[in-house]
């Protein structure tokens, strides 16, 4: 699973919003943590109200202070201070990637700046677009729905596509792991909420595009059971819900319906991200609810699952 977590940290409190959650995940995982902090060059003096972090010192200092104050003496945490300034902190992030293999990125967006920022170009979406990590956003909201960072509710949202197998897979490992009851949901477009070319087949042969869409749910919802029994032997806790309309709607209201406490949903890299990010189902889904949400790159085909 997740064996190796990457908080990035710029010293300001909406940054460490994500601690209660990156906390619990660490430690029931008994994963290994960095914190990571990135010095910028020529940094402005405050950040997000509080005293931006300049010096490798200081920012080590904050560092070895959020692991002493957050983490259990049992964590397993490091510290890692990009020393040479930078202006692009995405890209000082992206580095260490390579350098530091992680399996998770724990990163906050920062209020609806930040979330311009996450929708246009910055930090979550050069990660997500390298196509290697997957990426857990958490919002400042957050925090007032569930300060402790307990997770007892997952919700996937997944497709019969067989190279979007990996964020139903990792939904599914993690539910197990994690002893969280995980939620399915499969969507199928309505004549209405067609797009495209496929708007264009609808309004022009309304009659097969209907028989399409309802063969579709059908191949579906098999699809899917087939997917989840595979799980049969785990005991995992798997609920799996079709259903027909706006798949990013659907997805925010049952979210809100289960309290799920991360969206799971599969992303393409690096080919991908970009429609992903200016029309995506993430975009969509993120404009809907302050939950968080986990992304996962599936630029490769799953073949075994």
């Amino acid at each position: 699973m997740f064996n190796h977590i990457i908080i990035p940290l710029d010293g300001s409190g909406l940054a460490e919003t994500v601690l209660p959650m990156a906390v619990n995940l660490a430690a029931t995982l008994n994963s290994k943590v960095t914190l990571l902090h990135i010095i910028e060059k020529d940094a402005p003096t405050v950040i997000h109200g509080d005293r931006h972090l300049t010096t490798p010192l200081e920012a080590r200092t904050y560092l070895e202070d959020i692991a002493r104050h957050h983490f259990p003496m049992a964590t397993n945490v490091s510290f890692h201070v990009h020393r040479t300034a930078t202006r692009n902190v995405a890209a000082g992030i992206l580095a260490h990637q390579a350098e530091l293999s992680p399996d998770l990125i724990v990163i906050c967006t920062h209020g609806r700046s930040g979330l311009r920022q996450i929708m246009f170009g910055s930090i979550a979406q050069q990660v997500v677009e390298s196509g290697r990590t997957p990426v857990l956003i958490i919002r400042p909201q957050t925090v007032a729905h569930e300060a402790s960072g307990h997770i007892r509710s997952l919700l996937a949202a997944a497709d019969n596509e067989p190279e979007h197998g990996q964020g139903l897979l990792t939904a599914l490992e993690l539910g197990v792991s994690i002893k969280a009851r995980l939620h399915v949901v499969g969507v199928v477009p309505t004549m209405g909420t067609l797009a495209g070319k496929h708007a264009t087949t609808g309004k022009f042969l309304p009659a097969t595009t209907y028989q399409v869409l309802e063969m579709a749910e059908k191949e579906l919802e098999i699809f899917l059971r087939h997917k989840i029994q595979l799980f049969s032997e785990t005991n995992a806790d798997v609920s799996l819900q079709v259903g027909r309309g706006d798949p990013a709607s659907i997805i925010a209201k049952l979210a809100e319906a289960v309290a799920a406490d991360i969206i799971i949903l599969g992303t393409h890299g690096k080919a991908g991200t970009k429609a992903f990010w200016s029309g995506s189902m993430a975009a969509k889904v993120i404009k809907q609810t302050p939950r968080p949400l986990l992304l996962v790159p599936v630029n490769k085909a799953v073949s075994d699952f």
